[in-house]
C-alpha cells in the first residue's frame, strides 16, 4: 500500500505572523517557519499503520516555496520513506482552487491508495482542501476524523458531531482528513535525521504536472484589498456610583449584547 500524506510549512504559531500589505501574502521573513502540527499528526497516522503492515510506503507531499527543503526533510526524519516537493515561482500566492488542482495532479502521478491530510492548516484555515482533492480525483472522502483504521481495501473512522459521533467508512482509493484528536507525531531521533539526508526527495514544477497557473484558464480567487488589523480600542470603564448595574445594562443594550 502507498499512502501520501500532505504536509505543509507554515509560520510558527508561537512567533510573529504578519501579512505583507503589498502582496497580501504571509510574510515568511517575519519569523520562523515549521511543519504544521496537524500535518505531522497526519503523518503519524500513516506511520503507525506502516509499523504494523509490512510493505506500506509513506510519502510526504508538499506544495511550498523552493526554500522549504528543511521542512520536508523533517517529514523524512520523522519516518516518511520519500517526499515530493512541488515548487514553482508561479505558485506564489496560489488560492485553494489552484492548490487543489496542483496537489491532485501530483497525487495522480504518484498513484497512492490513500491520501491523509489535516482538517485545516494553522495559516489559511480553509478546511476545504481535502474535499476539493477528492472531487478532483473522483475518490471517496472521509473528513474530520477523530479515529482512523486502515485496512487493505478501505478506511474507516469516527467523526465528531454536535449530538454525538458518526462512524464512517470508504473504499480505497480515498482521501481522509484528521483532527487534533489523533496522537502527536513521533519525535525524529538522530538516526532518523541522518537517514533523512539520503531519502529520495523529488522536486516537481507545474510543467512536470501539466498544470497551468494562468487565471484565464480556470476560475481563481482574487484578492481585492488587504489592510493591517486596526489597533485594539480602549474599553469602556464603568465607575460604580450606586448605578453601576443600570450603566452595565444600558451598555449591553446599546451594543446589542442582550
Amino acid at each position: 500500500m502507498k499512502i501520501f500524506v500532505l504536509v505543509k510549512e507554515v509560520p510558527d504559531t508561537y512567533g510573529d505572523r504578519k501579512l505583507n500589505l503589498e502582496t497580501g501574502l504571509a510574510d515568511r521573513a517575519a519569523g520562523d517557519v515549521v511543519l504544521d502540527e496537524i500535518t505531522e499528526r497526519a503523518l503519524e497516522v500513516a506511520l503507525s499503520h506502516a509499523d504494523k503492515n509490512e510493505g506500506t510506503e509513506v510519502v510526504a507531499l508538499s506544495m511550498a516555496p523552493a526554500g522549504s527543503t528543511a521542512s520536508l526533510r523533517r517529514a523524512l526524519a520523522i519516518g516518511a520513506a520519500s517526499a515530493v516537493h512541488v515548487a514553482d515561482e508561479q505558485l506564489a500566492g496560489a488560492d485553494l482552487t489552484l492548490t487543489a488542482e496542483v496537489l491532485a495532479a501530483a497525487i495522480r502521478r504518484g498513484a497512492p491508495d490513500l491520501v491523509i491530510t489535516g482538517n485545516l492548516s494553522t495559516d489559511g484555515s480553509g478546511g476545504v482542501l481535502p474535499a476539493m482533492l477528492a472531487e478532483h480525483l473522483g475518490w471517496a472522502q472521509a473528513t474530520a476524523l477523530t479515529t482512523v483504521e486502515i485496512s487493505a481495501d478501505g478506511v474507516k473512522g469516527t467523526r465528531g458531531a454536535d449530538a454525538g459521533s458518526q462512524e464512517v467508512s470508504a473504499a480505497l482509493p480515498a482521501v481522509i482528513s484528521i483532527t487534533e484528536a489523533l496522537p502527536d507525531a513521533r519525535f525524529p531521533n538522530f538516526k532518523g535525521i541522518m537517514a533523512a539526508k539520503k531519502k529520495p526527495l523529488e522536486v516537481l514544477s507545474l510543467a512536470d504536472l501539466d498544470v497551468s497557473a494562468d487565471p484565464s484558464l480556470a476560475p481563481r480567487a482574487i484578492m481585492t484589498a488587504v489592510a493591517e488589523k486596526p489597533p485594539r480600542a480602549a474599553g469602556v470603564k464603568i465607575v460604580d456610583e450606586g448605578d453601576a448595574a443600570e450603566k452595565l445594562v444600558e451598555y449591553l443594550v446599546q451594543n446589542r449584547l442582550v
